[in-house]
């Protein structure tokens, strides 16, 4: 792992690579940085880590300026002797506040919560891969495992009545009403259930064909969807989606 120091003391700087080491030896310092100026020409060049630790005060100004001169995607591990700065810290791509002297343990905590992150990411990575893939090649999922209490079982595609989402949360609602959430968001979902026996019909709802009992005229050219456990504006297919919907209800 390729990690970047910026720190303008040359005895914390060494102390943090040293506690580095001890923790992984895969980690390799590939460069140390004392100023701001010095930051933003390197991050401009194409200076490129896994990962940063980055002292907040710095020889010519706050580390906060570097940031705000040039975009960095790189995790951020912010180092300081003052905690009153913690809000701004985490307001950049951080993920974790190491207040100084730092100990090994400090170290330690800090790069596994990294690691679990990343190892988060790239499970992701390959989940997005994967659905595309099947969306490529016509596969669909058949069922979605769920979590009932302590235990994890399966819903049948045809035993789901609808998907939404609240608040940056997807849940499966079955045929008899109980809601369970699902790791995917709503756009992952439509590429892996059949768009014959599903649609989206508007921002927040993506319906099971069986689940509509009949479909009325509404305001302004939308369409109003009767359902038994679908209420309000979950009700309504949007207007730009209804010239699709009644294709879909046509096959």
């Amino acid at each position: 792992m390729k990690v970047v120091i910026i720190e303008d003391e040359k005895l914390s700087a060494e102390h943090l690579a040293l506690l580095l080491q001890k923790t992984d030896s895969s980690i390799t310092v590939v460069s140390y940085i004392e100023t701001v100026r010095e930051a933003v020409n390197a991050f401009t060049a194409g200076l490129e880590a896994d990962l940063l630790f980055v002292d907040i005060h710095l020889a010519d100004g706050n580390s906060f300026d570097i940031f705000s001169s040039v975009d960095i995607a790189i995790p951020i591990i912010f180092t300081t002797a003052f905690d009153q700065y913690a809000i701004t810290a985490f307001k950049q791509n951080s993920i974790d506040y190491l207040l100084k002297p730092i100990t090994l343990k400090d170290v330690q905590f800090a790069l596994d919560k990294f690691k679990k992150q990343q190892q988060f990411s790239d499970e992701l990575l390959k989940e997005k891969v994967k659905l595309i893939y099947s969306s490529l090649n016509n596969e669909y999922k058949s069922r979605f495992l769920v979590k009932k209490g302590q235990s994890i079982d399966y819903i049948p595609l045809e035993e789901i009545h609808y998907f939404e989402t609240r608040e940056s949360i997807s849940f499966l609602v079955n045929t008899k009403g109980f809601r369970f959430p699902v790791k995917y968001t709503l756009d992952e979902i439509e590429r892996m259930i059949s768009p014959t026996d599903f649609f989206r019909i508007n921002r927040k709802i993506i319906i099971h064909i069986k689940a509509i009992e009949k479909v009325e005229t509404y305001l302004n050219g939308r369409l109003n969807v009767v359902s038994k456990q679908l209420t309000g504006d979950a009700c309504i297919v949007s207007r730009e989606r209804v010239s699709d919907f009644k294709k879909w209800l046509n096959k």
